[in-house]
C-alpha cells in the first residue's frame, strides 16, 4: 500500500526566467485547501499588480483516489501556461501544492513554442528552489472511553507511537490519534481487548 506523498516544505524563494525581454517570476507554495490556494493567489496578484498574466497550476490530494488539479492560462493562448507549470509538478510528483508564474511582457511576441518553454522552465525552476520532503498518507481515530481504561489506551498509544493531535478529559476522555495508513488496522487491533473503549475513525 502507497501510504506516502511528495510535497514543498514551505514557500520556495522567488525564481526570475527571462527571454526577449519578457520576464517570468516563480513562485511556489504549499497548500492543503482551495481556500489556501485564493488567498496565495491574491497575495500574489497584490505583489504583480502591473503584471498582465497571473498562470498557475495546483494539485490537492495525497494519491488516494481523491487527487484535484487546476491548470489557468489568464490570458495567455491556451494550454500555453497553465498546462506546461502542470506538466512540472506532474513530473516531480509533488502534491498539495501551488506554482504561480507572472508575466511581465518584453514587447517581443515569444510564440506558442516561446511561451510553452517559458513558463514550463520557470515552474522546474521553482521545484527546483523548493524543499521538497516525503511525507506520510495518516489515518485519523476517535478514541472514546472511561477514565478506568485510560492507563491501557495510553499504553497501547505508546507501544503503537499513534500520534496524539487532541485530548479532551471531560466526564469520559476523548483523544484524537494519527497513524501511518498501512500500519493503522494493526494498530487500533490491540484496543480489541478492551471492549468499552470505542474507535471511530474520523
Amino acid at each position: 500500500m502507497k501510504d506516502t506523498y511528495k510535497t514543498i516544505a514551505k514557500k520556495a524563494p522567488e525564481v526570475l526566467f527571462k527571454d526577449k525581454g519578457s520576464k517570468f517570476f516563480g513562485y511556489a507554495f504549499p497548500v492543503s485547501t482551495e481556500d489556501d490556494i485564493k488567498l496565495y493567489l491574491e497575495e500574489i496578484k497584490t505583489s504583480h499588480n502591473s503584471a498582465r498574466h497571473h498562470c498557475y497550476a495546483w494539485q490537492l490530494g495525497t494519491g488516494d483516489g481523491q487527487v484535484q488539479y487546476r491548470a489557468n492560462d489568464d490570458g495567455e493562448p491556451s494550454n500555453t501556461a497553465g498546462m506546461p507549470i502542470y506538466g512540472q509538478i506532474q513530473s516531480f510528483n509533488v502534491t498539495n501544492v501551488l506554482i504561480v508564474v507572472v508575466r511581465y511582457f518584453g514587447g517581443v511576441k515569444l510564440g506558442v513554442g516561446g511561451l510553452i518553454n517559458a513558463y514550463k522552465t520557470t515552474a522546474q525552476m521553482c521545484l527546483e528552489a523548493s524543499s521538497i520532503i516525503e511525507k506520510t498518507i495518516d489515518n485519523r481515530y476517535l478514541i472514546a472511553f472511561q477514565y478506568k481504561d485510560m492507563n491501557n489506551v495510553m499504553r497501547v498509544i505508546k507501544e503503537k507511537n499513534l500520534q496524539i493531535e487532541s485530548q479532551k478529559m471531560d466526564l469520559s476522555c476523548k483523544i484524537t490519534v494519527s497513524i501511518r495508513k498501512s500500519e493503522a488496522k494493526q494498530a487500533m487491533k490491540a484496543f480489541e481487548p478492551f471492549y468499552e473503549v470505542n474507535i471511530t475513525e474520523v
